[in-house]
């Protein structure tokens, strides 16, 4: 959806935005300074993934009432910010309304289009725009004709709002509507100078549709146990349980997939070098689950595939057959690793990818990395089970922002029945009336870490799935973190 906002103010400032959202195609105060839209947002990261909703706040101002309303909406939505600066600034003598000024003769000439100074770049990844203006003379000044005429606005939505001292919204949004036929329209609103932010929350929050709802400033990498999912740091919600395909060969791999569908599990993890891309991605195509259910996450290995990682991740694509990848990981640390994570950056802005991450990343290789790369990784996948705990690595994860998921969450190979034979968690276990397995499962949902436990039987498939009929104590969370020896069972 495409959201426009009409702000109607007497005059509004022509001004950068410089809160949380991200600024494109902006200037300063009376200038032509351009940014193109959506290279980077306000972290350093890209803003260019499809499949997501996207919101743009544009809006004219030459006194300033707007541009501060733009600012507030743009900041409480999370969205980008452009600027609609003319190519020939108005001066006050062009605003001396009644006087044969500028304005007035732009506002009584119906094809009068005002020239904009610099263009709104990938305006197509925008699905709601918010489009702010003042009321001149009754109506949005010409030039926000001149911008929404620039651009396709076809499926999209648009919702205006204005700033002005009286007058109302009245037709100015309807007469606009001839510029973009093919957009969605809402019903509009006027602002007074003076609004607050809490005003123009309160508006957002009010109006139908969830994308123009202020989002929840933690609500990103906390667990929704009544969806079953976490919000991400890219926009997408993940499950927060699910299936890894480590070790599990073609049919066997298949028929695992199947299982984690057919029982109501919607997240799989498969990687390059399990062999078995093709069969996850099979099983999904045979399973009647719709696509946008179902969220698949693969892997780059380090060598050849860090070395030409276009050609990766097009093989990837290809052998999983699905549309696009929800996610993808680097592997572990290696050469090439900043070369291959750019190339998967830019199949995000390409739609081919939805959400990149990392494998086997710790604090020392996160801190190095990092500021090498421009997209913020939505979550990192390493071994965590109670006898290997990363205690000090997982809160530092997670205060980045990042979703933190665990593999080997029962010990992995050769320690698999120690575990789940441990005697704390076996007590444990037996007061719920669980098994060990599902105690273990929801000791790592419990510390915010999403679970992939690997398994070719379709019991144990829809028992690991089956952990939320109960609930760890903080005394049996304390008694299970009690365990942890620092024991890594992988080289990883």
């Amino acid at each position: 959806m495409l959201l426009a906002v009409c702000i109607s103010a007497s005059l509004l400032s022509c001004g950068n935005h410089s809160g949380g959202a991200s600024s494109v195609n902006g200037s300063d105060e009376g200038g032509s300074e351009t940014f193109a839209a959506s290279d980077t947002n306000n972290n350093g990261s890209t803003v260019l993934p499809e499949g997501k909703n996207h919101i743009l706040v544009a809006y004219f101002s030459c006194t300033g009432t707007t541009k501060a309303l733009a600012e507030y909406a743009a900041d409480i939505l999370s969205a980008d910010i452009y600027e609609i600066v003319p190519e020939v600034p108005y001066t006050e003598e062009d605003l001396a309304y009644y006087t044969d000024c500028r304005a007035d003769k732009e506002q009584n000439d119906p094809a009068a289009r005002p020239a904009i100074s610099g263009t709104l770049e990938h305006a197509e990844q925008y699905d709601a725009v918010i489009l702010g203006y003042p009321i001149w003379h009754g109506q949005a000044p010409r030039i926000i004709s001149t911008f929404l005429e620039s651009y396709d606005f076809s499926g999209k939505t648009i919702l205006p709002f204005c700033t002005s001292h009286s007058s109302g919204i009245g037709s100015s949004a309807d007469n606009l509507h001839a510029a973009a036929p093919g957009a969605n329209w809402l019903d509009g609103k006027r602002f007074a100078s003076g609004t607050s932010k809490d005003e123009i929350k309160s508006w957002l929050d009010g109006i139908e549709g969830s994308i123009f709802h202020a989002p929840v400033n933690n609500e990103i990498g906390n667990f929704d146990f009544e969806k079953k999912t976490v919000l991400l740091n890219s926009g997408y919600e993940m499950p927060i349980m699910g299936l890894g395909t480590y070790s599990l060969d073609d049919e066997e791999c298949y028929n695992s997939v199947t299982a984690l569908l057919e029982s109501g599990g919607r997240l799989i993890d498969t990687a390059y070098m399990y062999g078995n891309e093709k069969a996850v991605g099979r099983a999904i195509r045979d399973s009647g689950v719709p696509r946008e259910e179902i969220f698949v996450i693969t892997k780059l290995y380090p060598g050849e595939q860090f070395a030409e990682p276009e050609k990766a991740i097009d093989d990837a694509l290809r052998k999983l057959d699905i549309g696009y990848i929800d996610m993808m990981l680097l592997h572990h640390p290696g050469e090439n690793d900043v070369k291959a994570y750019l190339a998967m950056e830019r199949a995000v802005a390409d739609g081919k990818i939805h959400s990149l991450g990392l494998s086997n990343w710790y604090v020392k290789e996160l801190k190095d990395f990092l500021p090498q790369v421009n997209i913020t990784p939505a979550l990192v996948q390493n071994e965590i089970h109670p006898y290997y705990q990363e205690n000090d690595v997982i809160p530092y994860i997670q205060s980045l922002g990042i979703v933190v998921q665990g593999w080997y969450p029962f010990g992995g190979r050769g320690h698999t029945q120690e575990l789940l034979g441990d005697s704390v968690i076996s007590d444990i276990a037996k007061s719920h009336g669980v098994t060990s397995a599902q105690v273990i499962l929801r000791w790592n949902l419990q510390k915010g870490v999403v679970v992939i436990p690997g398994s070719s039987n379709p019991e144990h498939i829809k028992e690991n799935l089956d952990l939320f009929g109960f609930e760890l104590t903080s005394d049996e969370m304390s008694r299970i973190n009690a365990l942890d020896r620092n024991e890594k069972h992988d080289w990883y």
